[in-house]
């Protein structure tokens, strides 16, 4: 960017920040609304974001996040949405509750954006792949939460600024693939896990306060580093004589120079010789060559920034905004691990990190999608955050694994607590589930997928008692979203395989259907009949020796007018019970319907699961 461009950014941002920028905040919903509006309005968006200002911004707009009041935007979250241009000043930085702020992998340039750093509960921004540009801003006092800043693949230029050190609270910091120079500051910050400064233009040595994160952190500079290798050192004159023929250094000088003056003039020659030729071949083909070439060279920077991307993501750890985990892939591999059982994805680990930060560690089998279209599928599914979907933490895609990290959930899974024992393990630890928890697990399990097909457009695919959970609030919370699309289960003959074929909807037991939001009602409604008969989606006839379908059971008991003996005996115990229980019966009954349009949309399970809470 030249001169002129940053003088007249800065009498942009000047002229209008006498309106906006520095104008009070409004503190509420409202103003939000319109600063985000005004954004949109103020800068170029090839692909619609779909937000429309007469509907609710907290519930359906995609990349927009709120508290839990639902009163104030706190994420905003625009990966690869085609942004391009100059940031509007006075726009986002209205966003005073904002913490979680990602815009990478779009078009956005211009200098840093300096009214950012009025968003002083900001915790994490990435504005990495852009081509943002020119010096970094000198003072960060304001970012006292901060605890992530990514300004990969950028194009800043100029020193890595010393208030850096003010970042008391950071836990990553990435300014690699920039145009950084000079020498790095010592930066003192214990908490600091990851860093990165590769392939910048810095020199100097580095700090002792950095040294920690090893040389691979400052690769692709012009650095001293701690250890180098010796320089490499040329036969001495003693050793050339020990050869058995001594030539002096001037004859040897004088060769070389004349040899390389030959050389130079033969070479010199035949490129005068085929440049002639070729020139005048070109003038006849220019105009037939150009879009060839032109396609060409597309092909070959694309290629080249595929390579380019590969090489540096080989077992990185890629990180999603709020997991405030910081480890590399050498971390995860050297972790303390347990195995917690093996479903129908792959094999899942807790792991125990050096923070003592435990957390879930899914290790995939029989992918059958590219490198490319699984790390897309990442970015969707990392990109979900409700209260009741498991979060994506972060996820490993290298030659050999593909790695994806959950947060732990101490309390088990609804499949060890309802049925008293783990299915991999055998062990036996059952506590009976009250009526309270289990219509809970039922609410928390729909509102997740009614985000999942609404929101994000998307089935989960792999409903079933092991994949849900008790989040922090006490309500079921469905894991291993989108998994589906990245394996093939089928392949497999051990019982993870037959256990993911019991909760599939007749239209998709075949191996080349895809699951659809319809689907997973299905695997709902034998879900809820789980809960309710506290039996498995196999039941053990035990007078009879033989195992039965739940959902075939079930049927067949209430058309024997016989439903009281649906029910788990210890729902039965619950004083005034009867009307709901019989009422969520019909309502997974409906779940379970062989035709798919006559099965209740998510929303109307939801409405009435709720219905029959704290009735």
């Amino acid at each position: 960017m030249s001169r002129r461009f940053y003088i007249f950014y800065s009498v942009l941002l000047l002229f209008y920040g006498s309106s906006t920028l520095f104008s009070p905040v409004t503190g509420d919903l409202a103003g939000d609304r319109q600063a985000l509006l005004d954004f949109l309005n103020n800068i170029t968006h090839p692909r619609s974001l779909a937000w429309n200002a007469s509907s609710p911004i907290c519930a359906t707009w995609p990349g927009v996040t709120c508290d839990r009041d639902g009163t104030r935007v706190t994420g905003l979250r625009l990966p690869g949405a085609s942004l391009l241009g100059v940031i509007p000043p006075g726009t986002i930085s209205r966003l005073s509750e904002l913490q979680i702020l990602s815009l990478r992998f779009n078009g956005l340039q211009g200098p840093f954006p300096i009214d950012f750093l009025q968003l002083k509960k900001l915790k994490a921004i990435s504005l990495s792949n852009n081509k943002f540009s020119g010096p970094l801003p000198s003072d960060y006092a304001t970012w006292k939460n901060l605890t992530v800043l990514d300004l990969f693949g950028n194009r800043f230029d100029g020193r890595i600024p010393s208030g850096f050190a003010n970042l008391t609270g950071l836990v990553s910091l990435n300014l690699a693939e920039n145009s950084l120079s000079g020498e790095i500051p010592d930066l003192d910050l214990p908490g600091l896990r990851r860093l990165n400064f590769s392939n910048n233009n810095l020199t100097g040595s580095i700090p002792k306060s950095l040294r920690r994160f090893g040389n691979s952190a400052f690769s692709g500079n012009n650095l001293i580093y701690e250890n180098a290798p010796p320089p490499v050192v040329f036969p001495t004159e003693k050793e050339k004589e020990n050869r058995g023929i001594y030539i002096s250094e001037p004859a040897i000088l004088g060769i070389a120079i004349s040899g390389c003056f030959v050389i130079f003039f033969v070479i010199s020659a035949l490129i005068i010789i085929c440049y002639v030729k070729r020139q005048r071949k070109k003038e006849t083909e220019t105009e037939k060559l150009k879009p060839a070439k032109e396609l060409a060279s597309k092909l070959v920077k694309e290629k080249n920034v595929e390579v380019m991307e590969e090489k540096i993501e080989i077992d990185r750890v890629m990180f999603f905004e709020g997991s405030n985990l910081a480890f590399n892939f050498d971390d995860l591999l050297g972790a303390s691990a347990e195995f917690l059982g093996t479903g129908t994805f792959g094999m899942t680990y807790k792991a125990v990190l050096g923070d003592s930060k435990a957390i879930a560690v899914k290790r995939l089998k029989n992918v059958v999608v590219s490198r490319k279209d699984f790390k897309h599928q990442m970015e969707i599914v990392g990109n979900i955050r409700h209260e009741n979907v498991a979060p994506l933490r972060a996820y490993v895609c290298s030659k050999d694994e593909k790695l994806m990290v959950y947060d732990y959930y101490p309390k088990k899974s609804l499949s060890v607590l309802l049925h008293g024992k783990d299915s991999d393990k055998g062990h036996v630890a059952h506590v009976p589930l009250k009526w309270e928890t289990r219509l809970r697990f039922m609410i928390g399990l729909a509102k997740g997928l009614a985000h999942i097909h609404t929101e994000h457009k998307l089935a989960h695919g792999n409903v079933k008692p092991s994949n849900v959970f008790i989040n922090s609030k006490g309500y079921g919370c469905i894991s291993e979203t989108g998994l589906a699309v990245l394996t093939n289960p089928f392949r497999r003959g051990d019982e993870s395989a037959r256990a993911f074929k019991r909760y599939r909807a007749p239209e998709t037991i075949d191996d080349t259907r895809r699951s659809t939001p319809e689907s997973d009602i299905y695997a709902l409604g034998i879900l809820i009949l789980e809960i309710l008969t506290g039996r498995s989606s196999m039941h053990d006839e035990e007078e009879e020796g033989i195992f039965i379908e739940l959902v075939t059971w079930v049927n067949t008991v209430v058309a024997k007018q016989w439903t009281g003996e649906v029910f788990d005996l210890e729902l039965v115990k619950t004083p005034n019970i009867e009307a709901k229980l019989l009422q969520i019966l019909q309502l997974g009954l409906d779940c379970v319907s062989k035709t798919p349009a006559k099965r209740p949309k998510m929303v109307q399970v939801v409405k009435t699961l709720e219905e029959n809470e704290g009735v």
